[in-house]
């Protein structure tokens, strides 16, 4: 499996009210390659199946999205995530994945 392959499917562990980060995916890959993280969530040909929308910047700012950054966030609004000043709170709403 590609690297592109294998973050989509970490990141369909990430529940409906959750969102994780780039740099956690990659993480979870054992890299630091958080762009191509980026760069995969940007090609993702499988949204919504596998969640793209559920990742954000690691310091809880929105980030880009495909279908653009006001679509995101009505996407995370309506899996019940509060999105203020396009932040999330982190501390509530941050999946992690176990090592």
């Amino acid at each position: 499996m590609n690297f592109n392959g294998k973050c989509y499917q970490i990141l369909k562990k990430v529940p409906k009210g959750k969102v994780t980060t780039y740099k956690e995916i990659a993480k979870a890959l054992g890299t630091k390659a958080y762009r191509a993280v980026g760069n995969a969530m940007q090609k993702n040909p499988y949204a919504p199946t596998v969640p793209c929308h559920r990742v954000v910047k690691n310091n809880g700012s929105i980030g880009g999205y495909a279908q653009g950054v006001k679509e995101k966030i009505t996407l995370l609004k309506k899996e019940g995530i509060e999105v203020k000043n396009n932040k999330i709170d982190l501390e509530k709403y941050l999946h992690k994945f176990n090592s």
